[in-house]
């Protein structure tokens, strides 16, 4: 058969076209696991408000195939429905067919990551996010002109005018997630070792985070504070870093690397039983190590066995039973929502035991929202570098939590809760969100919340 010169000059187009590199591409047997039926889409918050199908689970795994097979290129047309993903992972809880499309987009978001080139502007403000937020000590420095700013009425200003977000939505849009700076802010007051209250049943290890050690730090002081009173000795190594959640979820491949080894290495010889994470987001990260690091020989199996040991921290508790006497929050029956993180929820696959947990201080009653699997719009930096799709998300989330009727809103994930304050604000709403430790922690101090 004569092959024309069209037909050539197409192929060696095609071969030309940049795509995957051979580290690690999206994995075909997972790709093929994918029958297209469709049930991921009404799930999928991209999805949702996009309304675009290579927007939602099925369309990208049909551009990861593509790209694969070296039809199509990874180009500004195809990394752009990838970044649109928030990673929330409720496709796979839904997926009849098993399929991982968790291991599918972080496999292809460091493709991107190593593979693509982002326009200077982008490559300057995602620069900017992971030279900052997964350095604690570093960002603390900034906090002194933060600090400053909201002092002096310029977050007030901005807010107002708007005039931030005519300059970059980007910047914008992390400007108002920005919690209030206090005092409490700069420091850094935990031992290293805190005994337990009465007879010691564990000896555990905290990892404080990093948006969670800086604007949330009495977040921290609770979950030692509820440790130890239900028999925990609590072990804070000082030399413990950021969990790599961050640069891991946006393919930055390295960063997450050397950050999880700087983990590992801090809980080394301190012989704890588990380590605890408060934070949803970190801790379906720190129980991925064995993964982020299955290619390094020397941490491949501390990586698994440091893997093994991490809980959340309502997951702990409801595993081994709380202790300690738990006391009414109010003096009224209190009505309360629990927001489901999807890191927890779809990553970790833990809803049963936070609200398990939340049941047993007297006098709560818990209500369910509609859409409680549906992401707030968070989703770790996603909120700032889509906040078109992240605002929409965080008014219907914020919307199907005050449909309730509760009085308070529990969220056990920093960047969740920074999300949906910013809503309830917008929505004139004064409802407190509260982190399930602290409000274990008020019930076992005995003291009333004031609503």
């Amino acid at each position: 058969m004569q092959v024309s010169e069209n037909s050539v000059n197409n192929t060696a187009s095609l071969k030309n076209l940049k795509g995957f590199d051979e580290s690690h591409p999206p994995d075909p047997k997972l790709i093929d696991s994918c029958v297209h039926c469709g049930f991921c889409l009404s799930t999928c918050p991209s999805y949702r408000v996009l309304g675009k199908e290579m927007d939602s689970p099925r369309g990208r795994i049909y551009l990861m195939d593509a790209i694969n097979e070296g039809e199509i290129a990874l180009n500004t047309a195809t990394v752009e429905h990838f970044d649109s993903c928030l990673g929330c992972l409720a496709c796979v809880s839904t997926c009849p067919s098993g399929v991982q499309y968790d291991k599918l987009i972080s496999a292809t978001r460091h493709q991107v990551e190593r593979n693509y080139p982002r326009s200077l502007p982008d490559q300057f403000f995602r620069q900017l996010i992971f030279s900052l937020f997964p350095y604690p000590n570093l960002l603390r420095v900034l906090l002194v002109p933060l600090l400053v700013y909201q002092k002096l009425g310029f977050a007030k200003f901005f807010r107002a005018t708007g005039l931030l977000n005519k300059i970059s939505p980007r910047l914008a849009a992390m400007e108002s997630i920005l919690p209030e700076i206090t005092l409490k802010s700069f420091q850094d007051n935990l031992p290293n070792v805190i005994p337990a209250q009465g007879e010691k049943r564990y000896r555990v290890g905290v990892i404080l985070g990093c948006v969670q050690r800086l604007f949330f730090s009495p977040v921290n002081e609770a979950t030692v504070r509820v440790l130890t009173a239900n028999g925990c000795e609590v072990v804070i190594p000082k030399s413990q870093g950021c969990c790599a959640a961050l640069p891991e979820h946006q393919g930055q491949t390295e960063q997450a690397k050397a950050l999880a080894r700087q983990m590992i290495d801090s809980f080394a010889n301190t012989n704890v039983d588990f380590v605890i994470i408060n934070a949803a987001g970190c801790g379906h990260t720190l129980k991925e190590y064995g993964h982020i690091l299955e290619d390094d020989p020397e941490y491949r199996e501390k990586a698994k066995d440091f893997a093994a040991k991490v809980k959340d921290a309502q997951e702990f508790l409801a595993t081994v039973g709380i202790t300690a006497k738990l006391s009414p929050l109010t003096d009224q029956p209190l009505n309360l929502v629990y927001q489901d993180a999807c890191h927890l929820l779809h990553g970790q696959k833990i809803s049963v035991q936070p609200r398990q947990v939340l049941r047993q201080i007297p006098g709560v009653k818990l209500r369910e929202p509609i859409d409680a699997a549906l992401c707030c719009g968070s989703a770790g930096v996603y909120n700032m570098l889509q906040p078109e799709v992240a605002e929409e998300l965080g008014q219907q989330k914020v919307q199907n939590l005050l449909n309730t009727g509760a009085e308070l809103i529990a969220s056990a994930n920093p960047g969740c809760t920074l999300q949906i304050t910013k809503h309830l604000q917008l929505q004139g709403k004064k409802i407190s969100v509260i982190h399930p430790m602290e409000l274990l922690d008020y019930s076992i101090r005995g003291e009333k919340l004031k609503l």
